[in-house]
């Protein structure tokens, strides 16, 4: 992808309003056609109509069908002036085999909100680059729910407090950081390093994790999101949920341990614990529009991605 050189932080998009059109889309891996049509049920609930893509349900391996079909119904999404948002039905993995073809100068026409999170932070990152507002969540159930059909429909800011006794609660530091937030799935954060340009300088960073394998995932992820300049001029960092490595060790060292390293590298007031990422009732947060993180006050402010 060329490189798109942008003004953060990005302008809202118009609310999404009854009667528009959303597009259901899967551009990692597959799901169940049964949580599928719960997806479609909860959608046209809100009163919007329902644009599936033609490749949505396929199947290839653990991808929802083939590099290029994928592609075209995202593409398909991004280019039609009738669709006003872009639903993911899941994460998974596939996403990042799509983010050099995706019709960049459309977007920029016509911006739409993105919305899914996980593996779907590959593409988050294309939006970013384009300087249009995306959505980190999904509407699945519960408070996910309820915060993307708020988020699309109602110019409201969001307001993300930390969940008492969760696992990076005990990172967080004292201080105050303004600026767009960017981030998500940390591993699909550190793999975009050269296919699209990360420029945090005055953002705060958000992170979340799952647990694949030990605690040199997040090592090597934060280093590369550190030495390639990623994060030069960073303004804060905001931690989510690091699931699965609760009880985890390494020769004495937890998950916590190694955040702790980078944090006090970065310098910048740190709000941990925040209920972001995998798991139940997880918060959903626009990205790449101002938010005011205030360490000092456990909150964490972000500002409506429509408007």
């Amino acid at each position: 992808m060329r490189t798109v050189s942008v003004m953060f932080p990005a302008a809202p998009t118009r609310p999404v309003l009854p009667g528009d059109t959303v597009a259901v889309v899967s551009p990692a891996s597959w799901d169940e056609a049964s949580r599928v049509d719960q997806l479609l049920d909860l959608l046209r609930c809100w009163g919007l109509a329902v644009r599936v893509g033609r490749h949505a349900m396929d199947r290839c391996g653990y991808m929802a069908g083939a590099d290029e079909d994928r592609l075209a119904d995202l593409n398909d999404a991004v280019r039609n002036p009738k669709v006003r948002a872009i639903i993911t039905t899941r994460g998974g993995c596939g996403s990042f085999r799509l983010a050099q073809g995706l019709d960049v100068d459309a977007l920029r026409r016509d911006p739409k909100p993105l919305v899914g999170f996980s593996d779907i932070t590959a593409l988050h990152q294309v939006w970013h680059a384009v300087g249009v507002p995306s959505l980190h969540g999904a509407p699945s159930s519960g408070q996910h729910a309820e915060d993307v059909r708020v988020q699309l429909m109602c110019p409201e800011p969001v307001e993300v407090h930390p969940e008492p006794g969760s696992l990076t609660h005990g990172l967080t530091t004292t201080g105050t950081a303004r600026g767009p937030v960017f981030g998500g799935h940390l591993e699909m954060l550190s793999r975009m390093v050269g296919v699209v340009d990360l420029d945090l300088h005055g953002h705060i960073l958000l992170l979340e994790a799952t647990r694949t394998v030990g605690l040199g995932m997040v090592d090597r992820a934060m280093s590369q999101l550190l030495l390639s300049g990623s994060l030069d001029g960073l303004a804060g960092l905001a931690l989510g949920r690091f699931e699965g490595f609760a009880g985890y060790e390494d020769r004495g060292w937890t998950v916590l341990d190694v955040l702790r390293d980078y944090r006090d590298r970065l310098g910048v007031p740190t709000l941990g614990g925040l209920p972001i990422g995998h798991g139940q009732d997880a918060r959903t947060i626009p990205l790449g529009v101002m938010c005011t993180l205030d360490a000092d006050r456990g909150t964490l402010v972000v500002d409506p991605a429509v408007g």
